[in-house]
C-alpha cells in the first residue's frame, strides 16, 4: 500500500456504535456479575464482527470501533505513567452527566505495557489483509486539561517549568507512536479536540485564568505536536483529527478555524487532517488556503444524528471547498465518530451505516482514484 494513499477518499475516524451485547456486558462487568475475562472474550467477539461489516461496507482501512474504551481519549491517557483519572460531574456539553477526567500527577512517560498495544495487535490480526487503523487522543489533550486547565494539577505541581512537562510529553508520544509502528501499525490518527480550546472564547478566557495566553498557547501545541512526530518512520502515515466535541450527539467548543489553521496546516509529517464541517458553526473553508501538501478530509456527513445528507448538496459543498484547495487534495468522512463514548450518538446502526455507505458512493461519483 502506497503511503500517499492515506487518508482515503472515503474515510472514517474511528469509532463505531457499542452493540446492545457489547453495552449489556460492559454493564454486568461494571456491578460485578462477569469477570474480566468474560467481557474481554465478547468484547473480541463484537469487534471482529464489527471489522467484517466496515469490510462489507468496502472501508479501506478498519478499527476496533474503540469498543475497548469508555471514551475516545481517557483509557489512552490513563495507561501513560503519571497520569491520575478521576470522577466528577459536568454540564460542560449542556447537560448534566457523570464523567471521568485525568490530571499529571507524576512524571510523563508511555508504558511498555500499554494495554492498547494488544489491542491493536487483536485488530490487526483480524483485519488482514485489509490496512488497520488506530486511534489515540493528541499530545496537547493532555497539555490543555491534565495540566493547563486542572485544579488538581495546579494544586500540587509536578513540574518546575512548562518547558520541562513539554520534554515529557512530546518523549512520551514519540515513544507511543514508535511503539505502535513496532506492534505492526502503518495508520495511526491522533484525535486532539484541544485545539478548540484556542479560538472558543469562553476556554480561552480559563486558559487566561490560569495565567497562560491562548494565542501563544497555539505555538506550545505545534511545537509538542511536531516534535511528538519529529521521529515517524516513513512508512508509517499518521492524520490528524478535530472535531468540536462529540458527546452523545452534543458538542463543546464554539469558532471558526482561522485562528489555528496556519499554525495547524504548518505541521508537514501529518499526511492528512480530518475537520468537521456539518454545521454552521465550522465556519468556511476559507482556512484552507493555509493547506500544505497534506489531504483533507471534510467531515461533512454528520455522526450527531441519523438524517441522511443530500447527495447533490454534499457534492456542491465539495466543489466550493475546491475553490481554496485542489480537488485531488481533498476526501470525504464523516464529521466524526458514531460513538465518541460509550453510550454513543442519537442515532441507529442502521442509520450508521447508511452514512458510511453514503460516504463512500459520493466519494466514488467525485474522484476516479476512489
Amino acid at each position: 500500500m502506497k503511503i500517499e494513499k492515506i487518508p482515503f477518499r472515503y474515510d472514517i475516524v474511528g469509532s463505531f456504535l457499542r452493540s446492545e451485547t457489547l453495552k449489556k456486558a460492559r454493564a454486568d462487568y461494571a456491578e460485578g456479575q462477569i469477570a474480566k475475562d468474560a467481557l474481554t472474550k465478547i468484547e473480541d467477539q463484537e469487534i471482529i464482527s464489527l471489522i467484517e461489516k466496515q469490510k462489507n461496507a468496502g472501508l479501506n482501512a478498519v478499527t476496533d470501533g474503540e469498543f475497548r474504551r469508555r471514551w475516545w481519549h481517557l483509557d489512552f491517557i490513563a495507561g501513560l505513567n503519571g497520569i491520575t483519572v478521576f470522577d466528577f460531574q459536568t454540564t460542560a456539553f449542556g447537560i448534566v452527566t457523570e464523567a471521568q477526567g485525568t490530571y499529571v500527577s507524576g512524571p510523563l512517560s508511555f508504558s511498555k505495557n500499554h494495554p492498547f498495544l494488544d489491542h491493536f495487535r487483536f485488530t490487526k490480526k483480524h483485519a488482514a489483509p485489509v490496512l488497520a487503523k488506530q486511534t489515540i487522543p493528541g499530545p496537547n489533550m493532555i497539555f490543555l486539561d491534565s495540566l493547563i486547565l486542572s485544579k488538581q494539577y495546579n494544586a500540587t505541581p509536578v513540574y518546575d517549568s512548562i518547558e520541562r512537562f513539554k520534554k515529557d510529553l512530546i518523549k512520551t508520544y514519540q515513544d507511543a507512536i514508535q511503539a505502535f509502528y513496532d506492534a505492526g501499525c502503518r495508520y495511526l490518527q491522533l484525535d486532539d479536540t484541544s485545539w478548540g480550546g484556542l479560538f472558543d472564547e469562553r476556554f480561552r478566557e480559563m486558559i487566561k485564568a490560569n495565567g497562560l495566553d491562548a494565542d501563544e498557547l497555539l505555538e506550545d501545541f505545534q511545537e509538542v505536536t511536531e516534535k511528538s512526530l519529529a521521529n515517524k518512520p516513513d512508512d508509517l502515515a499518521v492524520t490528524f483529527h478535530f472535531c468540536k466535541g462529540n458527546f452523545q450527539s452534543h458538542w463543546l467548543y464554539n469558532g471558526s478555524y482561522d485562528k489555528i489553521a496556519k499554525n495547524l496546516f504548518s505541521i508537514e509529517a501529518f499526511d492528512g487532517f480530518f475537520l468537521e464541517y456539518d454545521d454552521e458553526r465550522s465556519g468556511g473553508f476559507e482556512p484552507l488556503i493555509n493547506l500544505k501538501n497534506q489531504r483533507i478530509v471534510l467531515g461533512l456527513i454528520t455522526s450527531k444524528n441519523g438524517n441522511l445528507e443530500n447527495e447533490e448538496t454534499i457534492i456542491g459543498r465539495i466543489r466550493e471547498a475546491s475553490q481554496f484547495v485542489p480537488l485531488e487534495q481533498i476526501c470525504l468522512s464523516p464529521q466524526c465518530g458514531f460513538a465518541s463514548t460509550q453510550e454513543g450518538n442519537h442515532l441507529t446502526e442502521e442509520d450508521q451505516w447508511n452514512k458510511i455507505n453514503l460516504v463512500k458512493t459520493i466519494a466514488e461519483t467525485v474522484w476516479k482514484d476512489a
